[in-house]
């Protein structure tokens, strides 16, 4: 019997390096879009941002099966673009933190309820059709801005600072890894609560690293971390390419001369 060829989700498979990178790219989100803001104005960065997102996502979209490329720019788009949308609510508008946090948790339900309904799943592993991909980026998305809210809360209102907040979410993400390692935990919500979890722990790191002494970080500034963690990103996604080429070419096949 054949092999099976890989399925045409567009998704990647979730391994350990799917996670490293993820927490990387809510890193470099932050640090980036701190940057941008600082650099060029809100209103110049923000236009830029969406500009940019937009792009990958069309990218993304048009692509008939998952590009390591592809995939891993537009989520980074989406955690630049989620920073600043979260940030324009708070610095803006002046929304506090617990009110953005509170309004995009019950954004991200109102779309995982609309997804099950619709869709009867939401596993990752099913994104083969146009209205779950569309689903799958809106959770995206939605996570991103929703985890910007939650790190600044516990960083800033409830004054743990970055590097508490990074230990504290830490923690936090362990606990869906042991339910479903240790207690059989379904592992979509599994899946998803760590998902969210990332995007806080990798920002609040991230702010650690850039923000001044004076604000209890490293003072290597929002730059340099957001290059060095582009430059280490670069590295996992071309191995995630190269591993996946790899994996496709020994599974496929042979053809006939």
């Amino acid at each position: 019997m054949r092999p099976a060829l890989p399925s045409l989700s567009k998704v990647p498979e979730i391994t350990a390096v799917f996670w490293i990178t993820k927490v990387l790219t809510t890193g470099m989100g932050e640090s980036t879009s701190d940057y941008l803001v600082l650099t060029l104005g809100p209103a110049i960065a923000i236009g830029i941002g969406a500009v940019v997102f937009a792009l990958a996502i069309i990218v993304q979209f048009r692509v008939r099966r998952y590009i390591a490329g592809v995939y891993w720019f537009a989520v980074v788009m989406v955690s630049v673009f989620g920073t600043m949308a979260a940030d324009v609510l708070h610095v803006g508008l002046g929304i506090p933190y617990l009110i953005s946090t509170i309004f995009f948790s019950v954004v991200l339900a109102a779309i995982f309820a609309t997804w099950y309904l619709t869709q009867r799943s939401l596993s990752i592993h099913s994104i083969t059709t146009r209205p779950r991909e569309l689903f799958y980026w809106a959770t995206v998305l939605t996570t991103f801005a929703l985890g910007t809210a939650s790190g600044d809360l516990t960083a800033t209102s409830f004054h743990l600072g970055y590097l508490g907040s990074g230990i504290l979410f830490a923690v936090v993400i362990a606990v869906p890894a042991i339910a479903w390692w240790k207690f059989r935990l379904n592992a979509i919500p599994a899946f998803w609560f760590a998902y969210v979890t990332t995007r806080p722990l990798g920002a609040s790191f991230a702010d650690w690293m850039a923000v001044s002494h004076q604000r209890g970080g490293l003072n290597w500034g929002t730059g340099p971390v957001s290059l060095a963690l582009s430059i280490v990103i670069l590295g996992f996604v071309v191995y995630l390419g190269v591993s996946r080429r790899i994996a496709v070419r020994r599974i496929e096949p042979a053809t006939p001369a």
